[in-house]
C-alpha cells in the first residue's frame, strides 16, 4: 500500500514540475505529463481496489461497498480519460517531430552534402526517434 502512495507522489511530483517549467508546454511534454497522470490513476485504482478487497464480507456494510466500489469505479474513469489524451499527446509529439524533420530537410541549401545534411538534421533526427520510441513503449509507472 505504501508503495502506490509513493508511486502516486512520484508521478505527481514529475508532473508539476514539468508544467512548473514553461508555460508553453511541447507535445513531447504534454506525452510525458499524460504519463505520469495514468500513473497516478492506475496507482488510485490499485490503492482503492484493494480497500474493496479488504472488505470483511462478515462486517461490511452495503454502504461500505457502495463507497469503495463508486471510488473504483471513479479512478477507473479518469484512467480511461487520460489514457485517451495519453495516446493525444503521443500521437502529437511524433506528428510535431516528424514535421521538424520536413521542414529541417526542405530548409537545406541544394548543395548541401549528405555529410552535412546528416549533421545539420541530426536533432531531428534524434527527435523523431524518441518521440517514436516513447509512444511505442507504453507506461514505466
Amino acid at each position: 500500500m505504501k508503495r502506490f502512495a509513493l508511486i502516486g507522489a512520484v508521478c505527481v511530483t514529475a508532473m508539476f514540475g514539468l508544467t512548473a517549467c514553461s508555460d508553453d508546454s511541447t507535445p513531447a511534454e504534454e506525452a510525458t505529463e499524460a504519463a505520469a497522470d495514468v500513473c497516478t490513476d492506475l496507482s488510485e485504482l490499485k490503492a482503492d481496489n484493494a480497500k474493496l478487497k479488504a472488505l470483511d464480507p462478515a462486517n461490511a456494510t452495503k454502504d461500505q461497498v457502495k463507497d469503495a466500489y463508486d471510488a473504483v469505479q471513479e479512478d477507473w474513469a479518469n484512467v480511461k480519460d487520460n489514457l485517451g489524451k495519453l495516446k493525444d499527446a503521443e500521437r502529437a509529439a511524433v506528428k510535431s517531430a516528424a514535421e521538424d524533420l520536413k521542414k529541417g530537410y526542405e530548409d537545406l541549401p541544394g548543395d548541401t552534402t549528405g555529410q552535412n545534411a546528416l549533421t545539420q538534421l541530426q536533432p531531428q533526427i534524434q527527435k523523431l526517434d524518441e518521440s517514436a520510441t516513447a509512444a511505442a513503449a507504453g507506461l514505466r509507472c
